[in-house]
């Protein structure tokens, strides 16, 4: 196994009890990647000292990293990332709704959102939605915690600025979406909990265990792994896993030669990119 941790993150910009932030860390030898455990997080704080709990890691994140330039220049925000991430973290959510409201207001019908040029090959939400699913809380929230645990981001941040903690925006839907098409997998709602979904977390993790993904990579698992997470419901251990394969596909492209974690050369640093899109 390699001496670097990986860390897969489910990451909610509210967590409670009810619904913490799931960690999944867990480390890679040759093709195969085993996790090693899950930890919940029921608050900010802990998920921050989670992280800062070992020296040094490769995670996988599901939270937006940037907002859309177009976006961003329309607001006349600052266009350096840093300075931007600083800027968002000293707002409030009532600013940033605003803000984004008002922008989405000046503009047609069917095009109310910018995009960042990741969104289309991922498949995500823009990141600037803050609502189903609030992904611009989840970027006001989490990337301050990651910077103040020392985490740098490539493709965003020059080389020779890299940390031990190396954060890269992960994305569970995109793989997901390759083992199973568009069936639904997970439901916050219990009553929506149903044999359907749980069939097609099992067919996800069949096909993550099997390696026949696109990352060319196996994932190991006890019996009583597969069953924790075959049987939460809510999608959140299995999306830190998915998240947990992302990052560990990126450390591949790292051993490989890739420079930049797999990263396509010409990512715009303001926006960031997904990992494996």
């Amino acid at each position: 196994m390699t001496d670097t941790p990986l860390l897969g993150c489910d990451f909610s910009s509210a967590p409670s009890r009810r619904k913490p932030n799931i960690l999944a860390w867990g480390g890679l030898r040759g093709s195969v990647v085993s996790l090693e455990r899950l930890e919940a997080c029921p608050t900010l704080p802990l998920t921050a000292q989670a992280w800062a709990s070992r020296e040094r890691w490769v995670g996988g994140f599901d939270l937006p990293f940037g907002l859309p330039r177009e976006l961003v220049e329309t607001l006349r925000w600052p266009t350096e990332w840093s300075a931007l991430m600083s800027h968002y973290a000293g707002l409030t959510r009532a600013e940033i709704r605003d803000a984004f409201a008002g922008f989405c207001n000046a503009r047609p019908v069917g095009g109310k959102f910018a995009h960042r040029q990741t969104d289309t090959p991922a498949g995500s939400s823009p990141s600037m939605k803050w609502v189903n699913p609030p992904v611009a809380f989840m970027l006001h929230a989490g990337i301050p915690l990651l910077r103040g645990v020392g985490a740098c981001f490539p493709g965003i941040q020059p080389s020779h600025g890299w940390t031990n903690r190396v954060a890269l925006e992960a994305y569970p839907g995109l793989l997901a979406r390759e083992a199973i098409g568009k069936r639904s997998y997970k439901s916050d709602d219990v009553a929506k909990q149903d044999a359907e979904r749980l069939l097609a977390r099992k067919d996800i993790i069949t096909v993550l265990e099997a390696g026949t993904s696109r990352l060319n990579l196996r994932l190991r698992l006890t019996h009583a792994q597969r069953d924790a997470i075959t049987h939460d419901g809510k999608g959140d251990a299995l999306d830190a896993v998915l998240c947990l394969m992302q990052a560990a596909w990126a450390l591949a492209q790292q051993h490989n030669g890739h420079p930049c974690f797999g990263l396509p050369d010409h990512v715009d640093p303001l926006e960031g990119w997904i990992v494996t899109a």
